[in-house]
């Protein structure tokens, strides 16, 4: 059942980017598709009170995959307009930063739900899980009423195509079809690995602690746990330090490298030396996705809206991981520790981009951090928040 929810949740991440997601934010701009996302998000979240009253996985896994229908909504417009707007050197920067809060958050809402909001649910009544759900539900819905009012900048595909164009003497920059964007396909498919581990990681955590030192208890489990996504939040801000002083292509290839090393530990200690190295995986893990997200998109030009659409659909890899995970686990006779061998067959297959970019992409990638100083104009260009349309703001640069 928790394999379900889960692959239900990013289920939704491969249909969204794809389809209403990338189109909306194409089509009505990153502002619209902040709203639509999080109308969708609180629609999700009010689908649970029915879900808990009736005890339906079948409604819980519907709900679930509207709330990942909107997250996935909202990240397909948010990652990229933190991405643009800013000066192009820092966008690796910006968004890893962002996340860094967002990383807070996996360490505050396990303990928050374990101590507080799910304290008194047992196997009759889900009543304090309804009414949480519902206060998101509204919480959310007003959200999008603020998005509605607020005025946004909007960066256009034609914005992207100048600022590539400006830049071409320093970064290679070439105007091609999307087909030929390998780096682009070469980064998302290192996203759907990692995720996929990162994933597989967070959800069998307890198992995997449990089994390598048994008298660990389910409850000690979960606070290790909540230690393990400290260490996660702690190393995207130390990420985040370092992408000051040094290319972010270096500490990509610096923190997946440490990713792989102490994967391969995973598989051969036990006792606190095993958690110590589970521990230690995720906070190398920690800024893989921003950065292989931002890396990814570099010169992408006009295709930049559509490139991050199939960035972020590639979040589906926690939809095949975790299942497979556990299958190869039950297949060991419940040896979870062996199991980890197949995140770590997803961490090495992600950790060849950085290689990839570092040996063949340095010098365009160097261009971009250290010589590019334009970054596209913000659109503001009316009350009621309409954006221009292509032509016209091709016009206008």
């Amino acid at each position: 059942m928790s394999g379900g929810l889960q692959a239900a949740y990013f289920g939704a991440y491969f249909v969204g980017p794809l389809t209403y997601s990338g189109w909306i934010v194409r089509r009505f701009g990153y502002r619209w598709a902040f709203i639509v996302g999080l109308c969708l998000y609180g629609v999700g979240a009010l689908m649970f009170w029915p879900s808990g009253v009736n005890r339906s996985f079948g409604g819980f896994c519907g709900s679930m995959f509207i709330v990942g229908s909107g997250l996935a909504t909202l990240e397909t417009a948010a990652n990229p307009f933190i991405a643009t707007c800013g000066p192009s050197r820092h966008s690796e920067l910006r968004l890893t930063l962002a996340q860094s809060f967002q990383a807070i958050g996996t360490v505050v809402a396990p303990v928050l739900a374990s101590q507080v909001i799910f304290k008194d649910v047992d196997s009759n009544s889900l009543t304090s899980v309804q009414w949480v759900y519902l206060g998101i539900g509204i919480f959310v819905f007003l959200l999008a009423v603020v998005f509605f009012f607020v005025r946004l900048p909007e960066v256009t595909d034609a914005d992207m195509a100048n600022q590539a164009e400006l830049a071409v003497d320093v970064t290679d920059y070439k105007d091609k079809p999307l087909r030929q964007q390998y780096t682009l396909f070469y980064g998302v498919l290192a996203q759907f690995c990692y995720v996929g581990a990162q994933v597989a990681y967070a959800g069998y955590f307890i198992n995997y602690v449990i089994w390598v030192r048994p008298e660990t208890s389910k409850a000690t489990g979960s606070n290790l746990l909540a230690v393990a996504q400290g260490c996660f939040a702690i190393g995207r801000f130390v990420s985040s330090g370092l992408l000051k002083i040094t290319k972010p292509r270096f500490v990509l290839l610096g923190f997946m490298s440490g990713a792989v090393i102490f994967a391969s530990l995973v598989l051969a200690l036990k006792g606190n030396t095993a958690i110590a190295m589970i521990s230690l995986v995720l906070f190398f893990e920690s800024c893989c996705f921003p950065l292989i997200f931002t890396l990814s998109l570099r010169g992408l030009g006009r295709h930049s809206k559509r490139g991050a659409s199939f960035i972020i659909a590639a979040v589906s890899g926690g939809a095949l991981f975790p299942p497979v995970l556990g299958s190869v686990a039950d297949a060991f006779d419940g040896n979870t520790q062996r199991a980890f061998f197949v995140p770590l067959i997803g961490f090495c297959i992600a950790w060849t981009f950085p290689l990839y970019l570092n040996l063949f992409k340095g010098k365009s990638l160097d261009g971009w951090t250290e010589n590019v100083k334009v970054s596209p104009e913000p659109n503001m260009n009316s009350n009621d928040g309409e954006i221009l349309g292509e032509n016209e703001r091709s016009k206008n640069i």
